[in-house]
């Protein structure tokens, strides 16, 4: 299944369908959860951060057992079981009688959500090495596009009533799992297969394990390093815009639309021309300068409209994400692909349990009365960070060059 582009179409589908079903929740999941608790919108914020860490932590602890999974079984049948998940989630949250029900559904999608690890060791599975990184561009693409659609329709359907969104995203899940069983193909060969190993199949051990790798530790590091700063803008973008520039809900609803159109742009389209033209290692550098840049430039704006000039360059920064996880996986077994993602899932889970706890408590204390003011706190933080990542990235590739 070497470059199948029908195989690649199947999985971009897959996770498309999959992104627009949670993108479809988003505008009701505050409702929802201040319906249950009551009290004010800040009650059902507190709630809502821990349904997050809730879901973070068990992708945290069994991503990596469901990756090692699916290097024994395949990655068809795993990817299945986290689709069916995920629709039992949204069924759980639609007629949840209680808050303590919520909780119930994030576990169980945490614990079966392997779609994303699945899927990235699925497509590592039918690339080439001239093609891996800008085939998983097409992930972000996914996201990207996923993400213009899937809030627009939950917003339409939450006329229909707060259930009605979650309903909808349980529909189109379960349609998706149909469409996985009978459409698409297993990509991992027998001979690719390994037995399960619990020393990977636990998060510790599997980052552990990345150490065998001396090529990647150091670019493990500036991928953790780049997905913690990613949430200065993916956590702070709304109540930065609010703010200080005093956006209603549809300009924050524009805004975010108009990244996801640059995000599918960027990762679908132009990263298929950029990487191999520059090459994986100046993709990498160029694109974190482009991240770090476009964080600079969003402290430090002044009006509104700004924020839309400045998106186009922090968006430019989408072509390192895949060229550093292509480059990664360019460096690991074709039977431990399976073992890779679900490590770096792990590692994405544990960014989105710490990053929006320092970044959301940067915002709060930079706007807090008596305090200096200045909300861009988090933006200058997240360009530190990246900065520290494209120096790492450049340590660990300069030093592999100069050993080839």
């Amino acid at each position: 299944m070497k470059g199948s582009k029908p195989a690649l179409g199947f999985i971009f589908v897959t996770i498309l369908i999959d992104v627009i079903g949670f993108g479809i929740i988003i505008p009701v999941v505050p409702k929802l959860i201040n319906s249950l608790v009551g009290g004010t919108m800040s009650n059902a914020a507190t709630y809502g951060g821990w349904l997050i860490f809730a879901f973070a932590i068990m992708q945290f602890f069994f991503s990596p057992i469901l990756g090692n999974l699916s290097d024994q079984y395949g990655r068809r049948p795993i990817l299945l079981i986290s689709l069916f998940g995920f629709g039992l989630d949204y069924l759980f949250t639609a007629y949840a009688p209680s808050i303590g029900w919520l909780f119930v559904g994030r576990i169980i999608a945490g614990i079966s959500g392997a779609s994303l690890t699945t899927a990235t060791a699925y497509i590592a599975d039918i690339s080439t090495p001239g093609n891996r990184a800008q085939n998983f561009g097409m992930i972000g693409a996914a996201f990207g596009l996923g993400f213009i659609i899937g809030p627009a329709v939950g917003g339409l359907l939450a006329n229909f009533g707060v259930k009605a969104p979650f309903i909808a995203a349980a529909i189109l899940t379960f349609i998706n799992w149909l469409y996985g069983y009978f459409v698409l193909p297993e990509s991992l060969a027998p001979e690719n297969r390994r037995k399960f190993d619990w020393k990977q199949a636990n998060p510790i051990g599997s980052l552990k394990h990345l150490g065998k790798y001396p090529a990647v530790s150091g670019l493990v590091a500036s991928f953790f390093l780049l997905y913690v700063a990613a949430h200065a803008v993916q956590s702070t973008w709304s109540f930065y815009n609010f703010e200080k520039f005093k956006w209603t809900e549809a300009q924050v609803g524009i805004s975010l639309a108009v990244v996801g159109v640059m995000v599918a742009v960027v990762q679908g389209v132009l990263i298929r021309k950029i990487i191999p033209a520059l090459g994986q290692t100046k993709s990498v550098l160029i694109g974190l300068l482009f991240y770090s840049v476009g964080m600079i430039l969003f402290a430090f704006a002044s009006q509104g409209w700004m924020m839309y000039a400045f998106t186009v360059v922090y968006c430019l920064g989408g072509i390192a994400g895949p060229a550093l996880q292509g480059y990664i996986s360019g460096h690991i077994p074709a039977n431990e692909q399976g073992s890779l993602q679900g490590a770096l899932t792990s590692l994405i889970s544990v960014t989105s349990i710490i990053g929006p706890l320092i970044m959301a408590n940067l915002f709060a204390w930079f706007t807090k009365p008596g305090h200096v003011y200045f909300p861009g706190v988090p933006f200058i933080t997240g360009a530190v960070l990246l900065a520290v990542s494209a120096l790492l990235a450049y340590r660990t590739m300069n030093k592999e060059h100069a050993l080839s």
